[in-house]
Order: structure tokens, then C-alpha cells, then sequence
């Protein structure tokens, strides 16, 4: 699209000077024509006035002095720098006729003398009374170059009794003009490279914000959590708020969805138990001993199913959530000391070590309760899967780069199969504990992925090469300023 408009308005802005450049130098032409026309007519007038004052008895026009003054003319030798024109001759002609027409003095050497001009507009028109002017290839001795001519009567009495007109080439006019249209075919492609470069940086300032919706319409697509681009408050914010209203009707259909569908699959396992554990435990006649059995069963896979519905609520609240409430400043490391210490007795019980190490107080900006939560989530699945007398170890350092802190969490389990390696962020999707070979909800790492997207950061769990596994919850130390 930015192509296509910008190819647009170049084509219409080469069309548009083109035609510009057109007219200006006919008018051009035109105006130095014009120009030279207007002193030819005081030129006329005046060698017409000096003429009537050779006129003798009889009407006729004694044209000896103004011969002279042409041969005197042609004679002097000059040097006259006009702007960019080197003049060192006289170019204007002048003719001379009668009443009748005929040629009296022509200063192009007389060759046109004695000829009779009444068919010409200039001395026709202007022994009518009118004002005779002529534009015509001729005269002088360059019998093929364009020229201009201008007439003025010459009076005697009170009458027209003959015509002095002036002629001034064309080419006189040309490196005038010409300089004149060189520098505005400059200007005019200054201003054309002008006007192309803010065309294009129109078009790149309309397309940013289609970009950002591009942008924003992609990262959903990836499902990411990021807001929706401020674009004003014209069509495009229209279409914006149109794309976010589609896009949470959408994901509200498939949450439902998936959510009903996931979370009666993975209840089908502890109702399931419940049902038959009751079921046998009504039939009567067990032991004392299988009788415990049977109701333990019922407690276990009951706690099993509140753990799933828990998890559950405390997750969709989370996805829910476009942004932070009230986000603090909180000291990571404070936070990931206090999890340890929660979560010791159960280490302890399990037979395992908790290694914990800080850099010292590490800032970041968010929710305290939902990094708590976490840290707590990764820290737990570190407990669950790490065999016992073994060591857990729970680091908070800076990330690379310096905008970021992270928590680290290693274990000393049986690590994460190549195959499970990409799926372990899926809801409900979980391995079997190395000790009972029982699953948890699959929700505690779904929970750490949205908390650290809420909060602009990420969470990466992979094997270690000593071993086990290892998660990283990266948060950045600032917020990012929402678009």
C-alpha cells in the first residue's frame, strides 16, 4: 500500500510540473517578447518624430540624416555587458515609407528600398490610424530569423504622411529567456526532489500506525499479551478498538472452550477414583485395613481436585487481566528468601538441601503478590521432581544486558524429555513425579508465564548440562510505559 501511494503521488507530481514547467515557458517567452515589444513602441514614436521633422514641400520625407546616423552606428565600435548578455552591436533596424507604403529607407543596407510594404500589418494598420505591429520570419540581412516589428506614423500637417517602423530579432531576446527558464527548471526540480521526499515521509508517517496494528494483529496471532496501540482518536483508533473487541470475543469463545473441554478431561481421573473408592466402601465387608485405604484414596484425589479447581480460578483471574494494578517497587531477592523459607519444611521432609544466593537487593517494578506466586510455583515443581537427598538451588542475579533481574531455579530431577520440551507451558500438561508417578494440575507453569508477561518479562525451563532442570524468570527492573 505505501508503495502504491507513494508511486501515486509522484506520478501526479510529475504530471502536475510537467505541465507547470509547460506554461512557464510559454509565458516566458511571452513576457520577454512583451518586454522588448513595449520599448519598441517608444522607439517607433521616437524615429517617427524625428522623420516628420524632415519633412519638405510636398509631403516628402528627407531620410539623409537619419542615414547617416545608421552608417554611424554600424560604424561604432562597443562593449556592453547586459547581465548575462555580451552586446557589441546595434541590432534594432528601422524602415521608412511613404504614404503610399513604399520603402524610403531600410538601415539593413537598403535593400528593401523602393519596394512597396502596403500589404505588411505594421504599415498597413498604421496608416490607417491604428496601432500596426507584426511578428514574421524576415527582414535584415538574415532573411530566415524570426523578428519583431513596430510602426508609428509620421504626421505633416496634421496628417499621416508615412510610417517609420522598427525591427528587433527574436534571438535577441533568447539568452535572457533562456538563463531565466534554466533557473527555474533548477527550482523546479528542487522543489519536485522537495516535495518527493516529504511525499514519501507522508506516506511513512500514515502507514505507522497500520504498521503498529500489523504489529499488534501478529503478536496476538503469536499469543502474546500486549495492549492495543493509542492511535488518536480518528479511523484508525476506530479500527484498532474494533480489532481489540474482536480479539477478546474470539479468545473469550476459545478460553471457554478449551477450559470446559481441559477442565472436565483432567477431573474425569479424580471423580473417577472417588466413584469406585465409594462405591467399594459401600459394598461393605473390608478390613479395617482396606477400608482406610479406600477413604485415603477419596481424601487424596478430593485435595487433587480442589488443587485443579484452585489453580484453575487463580489462573483464568490471571489471563484475564490486561495490565498491573498496583505495581510497587520490590526487592527480588527479599521475595525469593521468603519462598525458601516457606517452602523448607517441605524440602526437609523430602530429604532435600535449599541453596539459596543473591547478589544482594534486587529491584523490580510489579505485583509482589504474583512474582511471590511465581517463585513459589517454580520452586515447588523443583521440590516435586528432584529425587531425594538431593539440592535445590534458588539464585537471584542480574540478566544480561542490565535491564532485567531473574530468579534462577535448579534441580538435580530426571530432567525434562526432549519430547515434553516445548509443552510444558500448556495447561493441564504434566509429568509424572519421579517418586509416585502421580501428575499435578499442569497449571503452576502457566501460572509463571502469564505472571511474567503481565509484568514484561519471560520465563524459560530447559535441562541443565549437569544435569536436571533448570527455570529462569526474567522481570525487568522497570515497566514498560504502556503505548
Amino acid at each position: 500500500m505505501g508503495v502504491r501511494i507513494a508511486l501515486g503521488l509522484i506520478a501526479l507530481l510529475a504530471v502536475a510540473f510537467y505541465f507547470l514547467f509547460a506554461g512557464l515557458s510559454d509565458r516566458l517567452e511571452r513576457q520577454y517578447l512583451e518586454a522588448v515589444e513595449e520599448s519598441m513602441v517608444d522607439a517607433a514614436h521616437l524615429f517617427a518624430a524625428v522623420a516628420g521633422q524632415s519633412v519638405g514641400p510636398g509631403g516628402r520625407i528627407d531620410v539623409s540624416s537619419l542615414r547617416s546616423a545608421f552608417d554611424a552606428a554600424a560604424r561604432r565600435e562597443f562593449s556592453a555587458q547586459v547581465y548575462d548578455l555580451h552586446k557589441t552591436e546595434v541590432d534594432m533596424g528601422l524602415y521608412i515609407t511613404d504614404a503610399e507604403g513604399t520603402v524610403l529607407f531600410d538601415s539593413e543596407g537598403g535593400v528593401a528600398e523602393g519596394e512597396n510594404f502596403l500589404s505588411r500589418h505594421d504599415v498597413a494598420e498604421t496608416l490607417r490610424g491604428g496601432y500596426g505591429a507584426r511578428s514574421t520570419r524576415g527582414g535584415g540581412a538574415d532573411r530566415g530569423a524570426a523578428a519583431l516589428f513596430v510602426a508609428a506614423p509620421i504626421y505633416h500637417g496634421g496628417e499621416i504622411v508615412g510610417v517609420a517602423s522598427v525591427s528587433k530579432p527574436k534571438a535577441a531576446t533568447f539568452t535572457f529567456r533562456e538563463g531565466t527558464r534554466r533557473r527555474i527548471n533548477g527550482l523546479i526540480w528542487i522543489a519536485l526532489l522537495a516535495c518527493l521526499l516529504g511525499a514519501v515521509s507522508v506516506v511513512g508517517w500514515f502507514l505507522r500506525p497500520v504498521r503498529r496494528l500489523t504489529a499488534y494483529a501478529r503478536a496476538v496471532g503469536q499469543g502474546r499479551r500486549v495492549p492495543p496501540p493509542k492511535l488518536g482518536s480518528g479511523e484508525l483508533h476506530a479500527l484498532a478498538t474494533a480489532l481489540e473487541e474482536m480479539r477478546e470475543t474470539l479468545e473469550n469463545r476459545k478460553y471457554v472452550e478449551t477450559y470446559v473441554g481441559s477442565l472436565t478431561h483432567e477431573m474425569k481421573s479424580p471423580v473417577a477414583g472417588i466413584r469406585g473408592a465409594s462405591e467399594l466402601l459401600a459394598e461393605g465387608g473390608m478390613s479395617p485395613g482396606q477400608r482406610g485405604r479406600f477413604i485415603e484414596n477419596i481424601r487424596s484425589e478430593t485435595v487433587r481436585l480442589q488443587r485443579i479447581i484452585d489453580r484453575l480460578l487463580a489462573l483464568s483471574a490471571l489471563e484475564a487481566r490486561k495490565a498491573l494494578e498496583a505495581p510497587v517497587r520490590i526487592d527480588l531477592a527479599a521475595v525469593a528468601r521468603r519462598v525458601c523459607d516457606d517452602h523448607a519444611a517441605a524440602a526437609e521432609a523430602k530429604g532435600l538441601a535449599l541453596e539459596f544466593q543473591a547478589d544482594g537487593p534486587s529491584s523490580v517494578e510489579g505485583e509482589e503478590f504474583l512474582i511471590e506466586m511465581a517463585i513459589a510455583n517454580l520452586l515447588q515443581n523443583a521440590i516435586d521432581f528432584s529425587p531425594p537427598g538431593g539440592t535445590v538451588g534458588i539464585c537471584v542475579e542480574g540478566a544480561p544486558g542490565g535491564e532485567a533481574e531473574r530468579v534462577v531455579v535448579d534441580d538435580m530431577g530426571p530432567g525434562i524429555p526432549d519430547y515434553a520440551t516445548d509443552r510444558v507451558f500448556e495447561r493441564f500438561f504434566s509429568l509424572g513425579h519421579p517418586d509416585t508417578g502421580r501428575k499435578s494440575s499442569g497449571l503452576g507453569l502457566c501460572f509463571v508465564r502469564e505472571a511474567a508477561e503481565l509484568h514484561g518479562g519471560q520465563v524459560k525451563v530447559g535441562r541443565r548440562e549437569a544435569g536436571g532442570t533448570r527455570a529462569e524468570l526474567e522481570l525487568p527492573r522497570k515497566l514498560a510505559a504502556t503505548r
